[in-house]
């Protein structure tokens, strides 16, 4: 599903940074992936090429044998809107909206109609266990609900690729293991999910770990 060949990314300088290095790495459909490193290590960096957020310099970035790296902005971004979902740590949630309007918001920039968008953002919210918050403004929430309002939101328009910045970041220990169950099941049902973190037990969830240093990916260990 996702193969990259030779991705850096150099910020010029004086000097110039090379935040990744010749970046390989294949993922297949409904592989749960953990990638750790230390701060300034090129996580983000290379979440954002994942995510269609930023290009690579250089090297070759394909999803199901398209490489995306090359193409116009325009289409990058629908693909980023039907086929990519983002879980963040700070949760970005519109406090002065519901749960099902935070999650119906990733719908209105594709043109999906008002009915259609709650109805979808019902079955997300459903999906996530949280039917019953749907009409709850954020603040009203626990960590864990909103943690969960915005996974719902990032699989509202069915991704087949799930990037997550230390999505247990700001939650206490029952309610992070809690969303890594979640995510345990999504990946059963055949979701790509690749999490960057900085904890053990989160990458310790997941089948592939994947380590990054000075913008230099290699495999890590295998959980099977």
């Amino acid at each position: 599903m996702i193969s990259l060949r030779g991705i850096a990314v150099t910020y010029p300088g004086p000097p110039p940074v090379h935040a990744l290095r010749s970046v390989d790495l294949d993922l297949d459909s409904g592989q749960h992936v953990a990638i750790v490193g230390p701060s300034g290590s090129g996580k983000s960096t290379l979440l954002n090429v994942l995510g269609l957020l930023d290009r690579p310099t250089a090297g070759v970035y394909q999803i199901d044998g398209t490489d995306v790296s090359r193409l116009p902005e325009s289409d990058r971004t629908g693909i980023r809107g039907s086929r990519i979902g983002f879980v963040f740590q700070a949760f970005h949630l519109m406090p002065y909206r519901t749960a099902w309007e935070n999650v119906a918001v990733a719908q209105l920039y594709r043109g999906v109609p008002a009915r259609a968008r709650r109805a979808a953002a019902a079955a997300a919210l459903d999906l996530v266990g949280l039917s019953h918050r749907r009409d709850a403004l954020p603040t009203t929430l626990s960590g864990g609900e909103r943690q969960r309002v915005a996974i719902a939101r990032a699989l509202v328009n069915r991704p087949a690729l799930m990037l997550c910045d230390e999505p247990t970041g700001n939650l206490d220990s029952a309610n992070a293991a809690a969303v890594l169950d979640l995510l345990d099941g999504l990946r059963s049902e055949g979701l790509t999910i690749v999490v960057i973190t900085h904890d053990a037990v989160v990458a310790a969830r997941a089948q592939r770990t994947l380590a990054i240093h000075d913008g230099v990916l290699s495999e890590a260990v295998s959980h099977g």
